[in-house]
């Protein structure tokens, strides 16, 4: 990786096929670079964990139900909250490009959550997904939809 990276290749990769999966050294420190320069082109990024999302395209396109716990001690609620894409997509700025989901920890994810964030920049062609699958040596991203082949 150069010294300074640019992140042009990334932008120009993200917007050709809509969805990365990303791998990262181990030490970290790199994402947040390439999530610079996205902001810098003009995305706005939303950065979250794959851990508890549980259904995604409720949560991310649909009202869904978040129950606390009760912890045997009152009755049993539920809170709607609004979808996250949908959310955030209605209070882009006016001169941002699109929206950029940046999930850590996706390596978590099943073949079936990912095959759905793949289809997300389809159905919504301001959204753009990007997905840190593992760890390499190097900085590297492919199209999401290739990670889903078995080496």
């Amino acid at each position: 990786m150069a010294l300074i990276a640019n992140g042009g290749k990334l932008i120009r990769d993200l917007e050709k096929s809509g969805s990365l999966g990303f791998y990262v050294p181990l030490e970290g420190g790199f994402e947040g670079r390439y999530q610079r320069r996205l902001r810098a082109a003009g995305y706005v990024t939303v950065h979250m964990s794959a851990k508890g999302l549980g259904d995604l395209g409720s949560y991310l396109t649909g009202v869904h139900g978040i129950r606390p716990p009760h912890l045997g001690k009152k009755d049993i609620r539920v809170y709607f909250a609004p979808p996250v894409i949908n959310y955030h997509l209605e209070n882009l700025p006016t001169h941002a490009k699109g929206l950029v989901l940046w999930l850590i920890e996706g390596h978590i994810l099943s073949r079936q959550e990912v095959e759905f964030l793949t289809l997300l920049p389809t159905l919504e062609p301001r959204v753009k997904i990007v997905v840190e699958r593992g760890g390499d040596r190097v900085c590297r991203w492919q199209p999401l939809q290739e990670t889903l082949i078995p080496a």
